[in-house]
């Protein structure tokens, strides 16, 4: 199964896709996917629910928007410069331990939402990335541990207006934080479902053009040491979302560079995960 969240934004309900592809409505049975749901077992209540027919389910149209998969996280952690070759074309060096900074929980969005080039911004980019959703409470977990912890996964666009994110001081968080810099989806496929997150293939393409063409076992620091290692610093509550960093061929690393502009369609997606298409629209 696929955890789905459907409807207008900020009104999402939560829905699941079956393996023979019916779409059902699950807020009969759950609130939302979001910290009460995985803290309190409801991953575990929802495949037990499907294990017994779907109950009282009522099937949704395949055409409504979907918004991100889980609700609003209380953290969005991300980690940068986690693959060499993007490492090497950002620049200011390659990392001996993750480097990690946070977005705004403000900039959520669904795969298929417009993104916003604000007003000022000159160096939007984009950047495909596996992101983790966390199950259960993490507080200093060892690396073996890790696992235990994960709920899911689902593809992630780490967007940056990257004169903010280097240009103006201080951290990187004001270039990755505007309203709708953090499309997740279109689902959220559960861990066990995931035999190995270092053994995916990602990719992004602006305008049907492939930019980004990587795999998630070239990350220098992998899912279950990120977990362990974030947990070392910040307790990570149930349905938090770390983005884990994103391959070579980001526009800014281009000569020269190719940032992004009102009307270019980004799409990225991450095999055996999904896909997401976004549209750039002026702020």
């Amino acid at each position: 199964m696929k955890l789905i969240r459907y409807g207008e934004p900020g009104r999402e309900e939560p829905g699941i896709i079956l393996e023979d592809g019916r779409w059902l409505d699950t807020g009969g049975q759950f609130n939302d996917y979001d910290e009460g749901f995985f803290a309190l077992g409801g991953l575990e209540a929802l495949q037990a629910w499907v294990e017994d027919g779907c109950p009282d389910a009522e099937e949704i149209p395949q055409d409504v928007r979907l918004g991100p998969p889980v609700d609003r996280p209380s953290k969005i952690v991300c980690v940068g410069k986690n693959y060499l070759e993007h490492a090497k074309e950002f620049g200011e060096g390659i990392p001996t331990e993750p480097v990690l900074f946070m977005k705004a929980s403000t900039c959520w969005s669904g795969p298929f939402d417009d993104v916003i080039c604000p007003h000022g911004a000159t160096k939007l980019d984009y950047e495909v990335e596996l992101a983790v959703v966390i199950g259960k409470t993490a507080t200093n977990v060892s690396e073996e541990q890790a696992f235990e912890h994960v709920a899911g996964y689902s593809v992630f666009c780490d967007y940056s207006e990257r004169a903010w994110q280097k240009e103006l001081g201080g951290q990187w968080t004001k270039g990755k934080s505007h309203d709708t810099f953090g499309p997740m989806g279109p689902w959220m496929v559960p861990a066990a479902a995931v035999a190995d997150p270092q053994g995916l293939r990602l990719w992004c393409k602006v305008n049907t053009e492939l930019r980004q063409n990587g795999w998630t076992g070239d990350m220098m620091f992998g899912v279950r040491q990120l977990v362990a290692y974030i947990s070392r610093f910040m307790t990570l509550l149930p349905g938090d979302v770390i983005a884990t960093g994103t391959p070579a061929g980001v526009g800014m690393g281009m000569k020269p560079p190719r940032y992004l502009a009102p009307g270019d369609s980004v799409e990225l997606g991450i095999e055996g995960i999904g896909e997401m298409k976004q549209r750039i629209v002026a702020g």
